[in-house]
């Protein structure tokens, strides 16, 4: 038996901008500890580099899965059963549906420096999120791999 491969699959990674940061926050730490002497300014930027570099680095990491008659993301797992019509949105719409347009109910999985989205509204009667709004580079792709994968 061979397992097919998963539909989509997409990881969330951060900028490379925010690398800069944690080097930054590193030299900043360097620089406090630096009439500490040279070796405990070595280790403020070691360890405020290691420490803000993890932070971005986990807030990173979030996966977004079509899989197994599921929509994952992250550590949520939507049967596509409960889903309806996923709808693309552009940046404004995005825009719109992360801020004035906003349901506090809804799942959203929110990445600022992503300006795409997609926007699925919850089906199931018992659930009262009325959708699930997911930032992704290609939100064509992940609707054509919900819409796909709920026909098999």
């Amino acid at each position: 038996m061979e397992l097919s491969a998963p539909p989509y699959e997409e990881r969330l990674t951060t900028p490379r901008s925010w690398w800069v940061v944690a080097v930054l926050a590193g030299i900043s730490m360097a620089l406090i500890l630096l009439p500490l002497g040279t070796l405990p300014m070595l280790g403020g930027l070691v360890g405020g580099t290691a420490a803000v570099g993890l932070l971005a680095g986990s807030y990173g990491s979030v996966r977004i899965r079509v899989v197994a008659g599921s929509l994952v993301i992250g550590d949520a797992r939507i049967p596509l059963s409960a889903l309806g019509e996923p709808q693309p949105l552009d940046a404004e719409e995005a825009r719109a549906w992360r801020s004035h347009r906003a349901d506090p109910r809804a799942h959203m999985l929110l990445r600022s420096y992503i300006p795409t989205a997609l926007r699925v509204p919850v089906t199931d009667p018992e659930d009262p999120t009325p959708y699930v709004y997911v930032s992704t580079r290609d939100p064509e792709a992940l609707a054509k791999a919900l819409t796909a994968a709920r026909t098999v």
